[in-house]
């Protein structure tokens, strides 16, 4: 299946479960994969609005704004998803993080 069909397939799925955690995830990481950062961006922010402990869209917002060019908003979120990987006793997230908070802090 090519990328654009999933995101179809993503976008008729959440038409009937708009909250769906797993679904507007994997939709921000077909947006992400295909470098539609502002869209990618939208679509994990709205998984935040769902549950703001999902750890993953610390790192994947991080990625965005190094991308978008603002390092500062990237180690923002990168920052904050170390506090919850800690919180979460989540070591390889918290590895990740620290990585690359180091690199972009380097």
């Amino acid at each position: 299946m090519d990328r654009a069909s999933r995101r179809d397939m993503l976008l008729e799925m959440l038409g009937k479960e708009p909250n769906d955690l797993f679904l507007n995830y994997a939709l921000a990481m077909e947006y992400m994969a295909s470098e539609e950062f502002g869209t990618a961006e939208t679509q994990l922010l709205k998984v935040l609005s769902i549950d703001a402990t999902h750890l993953p869209c610390f790192y994947q917002l991080g990625k965005i704004y190094e991308q978008l060019g603002t390092p500062e908003k990237a180690l923002g979120y990168y920052k904050q998803g170390l506090a919850l990987a800690q919180k979460q006793g989540n070591k390889k997230a918290q590895g990740e993080l620290n990585e690359a908070i180091w690199l972009l802090e380097d």
